[in-house]
């Protein structure tokens, strides 16, 4: 009975202590806020891509020699730093994909940043939201891809991998980003 009895008294000290804790927002909740103050920021950068190359291991050279590997194009998005110094975007993009057709993109990005020094920041994280390819007649099509980036000062050189299979996707796609503010 002594032994029931530390035990339910240890239940509700825990019990207590979690009680007092605040309760901390739902996922949905984080990720309409985040959105909100991406959206609601004034800070604006502009997107330059500059490669799409096709890795070698699963493409031939002769199909290789066919595709477009200088994405022309142009994006812009609105970014901010949350208090832990992360990067947040929204933005938008077009260049011309594998086959020289223009993809138009749109989505959310975020990176959580290591700074080793002031003007240095290295970043890992990812991107989601919806592209349009001519090759499936500009039907809408979810992406989630893993991001990379090098920055320094206002300037980054960010990438993404696309990945796939044999003869499709298995893409590194890079862009420079310039902080306009």
């Amino acid at each position: 009975m002594k032994y029931l009895l530390v035990v339910i008294s240890l239940f509700f000290q825990v019990a207590t202590a979690y009680a007092e804790e605040p309760l901390r927002p739902g996922i949905w909740v984080r990720m309409k806020d985040s959105l909100l103050q991406t959206w609601d920021s004034t800070d604006y950068e502009l997107y330059v891509p500059i490669s799409a190359w096709h890795n070698r291991s699963y493409y031939s050279s002769e199909k290789i020699d066919t595709y477009n590997e200088q994405p022309w194009g142009l994006g812009l998005g609105k970014y901010r730093f949350d208090e832990e110094g992360d990067w947040h975007a929204l933005y938008v993009m077009a260049f011309q994909d594998s086959h020289s057709d223009i993809e138009p993109l749109a989505g959310y990005a975020f990176q959580k940043i290591w700074r080793p020094t002031d003007d240095l920041r290295l970043g890992v994280g990812y991107s989601v939201g919806l592209t349009l390819r001519k090759d499936y007649n500009y039907l809408p099509l979810p992406i989630l891809a893993p991001l990379f980036s090098v920055e320094y000062k206002r300037l980054a050189l960010q990438s993404t991998y696309i990945p796939g299979g044999t003869g499709n996707g298995n893409i590194l796609f890079t862009w420079l980003r310039w902080q306009l503010q």
